[in-house]
């Protein structure tokens, strides 16, 4: 079999190559190539441009030619860059109880809270952990979604911690899509932990970083800063910790309170995640940085809370990633193109700050350079979608899918 495949003709296929990383964007700027195609070679892109053009390329080598029936935009394929879909449990009668009026205290003392998800996630199995996060990743892939960004942090112990990165690991390799791995180990103090919040950070940095590395587990490392988990003191000599043993850092920041983007940029992380609680102090920090501020519009709706400061952030130069955030707890939809366009209404972003957002610009949150845009030598990652024009994209605001998503130069999810 060729090696090589032309697909095309495609009504608008959108790039998103050339678009600056920082800084507001205009829908005038969107890379557009109209009656185009996508020569793939193996799992990558030999080129893009013109489709009659690439037909007289794809003949010299012998390429295969699957030619599309009717309008289609294409786009890279989607990346999430935040979430928790390894889980069990199910956190809905919290949800009730948050919108009949409960506040967080009484739901935890009702049983719920993210307490209730750790003792769930504890007594599920490895493989039925597994099992969840395959359910859900393909779930995710018909959206379109074909990178995703998964976190522990439902363990709260070494072992248990252990257990879900392996799980996410095992599902990794029955996977069309890719998972990239996240400890999220300092998400809270366990309540069955017998001392503070110093001596859980000094043993998770301890005992379970070297174990990470040995397995090859993830090369990043995420803590959660805010009143109700780790404080700033307590967790700048972790992620000091983690960088001596060479991990990427990423921060739960601002979500409720400011003070995590502070930390985010003295580490250098490469992300800030949620920043509702961001001021225009903290928005102007994150923008002269190089960090990718990455708003989490799940939350905001499972919360009922204030939206990122979306349009403050790239008006101000700042970088921003859009991601789901799906967890069971106060982002339960996980439906990140939806998200991504209700984000866009209420913060005013253009079409093309929204795509970015979950594209070019969510590559650049896992530092991946070898996708969230489509050119020469990026991985042939890409969704069709049955429309002639983009906007149709973000103005149904999720209600239309991709009819075709390719995953490494393979068709991995088709439309019935």
């Amino acid at each position: 079999m060729t090696k090589y495949k032309l697909i095309g003709p495609i009504t608008q296929l959108i790039s998103m190559d050339g678009l600056s990383l920082k800084g507001a964007l205009k829908d005038e700027e969107l890379p557009i190539i109209h009656n185009g195609g996508i020569l793939t070679e193996g799992e990558h892109i030999h080129s893009i441009g013109d489709y009659t053009n690439l037909l007289e390329v794809a003949s010299s080598l012998d390429a295969e030619i699957i030619e599309l029936p009717s309008n289609y935009v294409c786009l890279p394929g989607f990346i999430d860059v935040h979430t928790h879909i390894c889980f069990s449990g199910s956190r809905a009668n919290d949800y009730a109880m948050r919108n009949s009026g409960k506040s967080y205290l009484e739901i935890a003392k009702a049983g719920g809270g993210i307490w209730d998800t750790v003792t769930n996630t504890r007594a599920a199995s490895q493989e039925e952990l597994c099992h969840g996060i395959i359910k859900r990743a393909n779930h995710l892939l018909k959206n379109g979604i074909t990178t995703v960004e998964v976190k522990s942090g439902y363990g709260l112990s070494v072992k248990e911690e252990l257990k879900m990165l392996r799980a996410i690991k095992d599902a990794n390799l029955n996977l069309e899509s890719d998972l990239i791995p996240t400890c999220l180990a300092a998400h809270m103090l366990p309540k069955d932990y017998d001392g503070n919040h110093q001596e859980y950070l000094d043993e998770i940095a301890s005992t379970l970083f070297p174990v990470l590395k040995e397995e090859n587990l993830t090369n990043r490392i995420d803590a959660f800063v805010e009143q109700s988990a780790f404080s700033k003191e307590d967790i700048e000599p972790y992620f000091e910790k983690a960088i001596e043993m060479g991990f990427d850092i990423t921060v739960h920041a601002d979500q409720f309170t400011p003070g995590g983007s502070d930390i985010a940029v003295n580490v250098n992380a490469v992300s800030a995640d949620h920043l509702e609680a961001s001021t225009d102090t903290e928005i102007k920090t994150l923008a002269e940085s190089n960090i990718i501020s990455v708003a989490l519009p799940g939350a905001s709706i499972g919360l009922g809370c204030d939206f990122t400061p979306a349009r403050k952030i790239l008006d101000a130069g700042g970088a921003l990633a859009i991601a789901s955030d799906w967890n069971p707890g106060s982002a339960p939809m996980g439906d990140l193109l939806t998200q991504a366009c209700i984000l866009g209404t209420f913060q005013k972003l253009s079409n093309a700050e929204v795509l970015a957002g979950i594209t070019s610009r969510a590559a650049a949150a896992l530092k991946l350079e070898d996708r969230g845009k489509l050119a020469p030598r990026m991985l042939a990652d890409f969704c069709l979608f049955s429309t002639d024009h983009y906007n149709e994209i973000v103005y149904q605001q999720g209600k239309l899918t991709p009819s075709l998503v390719w995953k490494r130069g393979d068709v991995v999810y088709t439309e019935n």
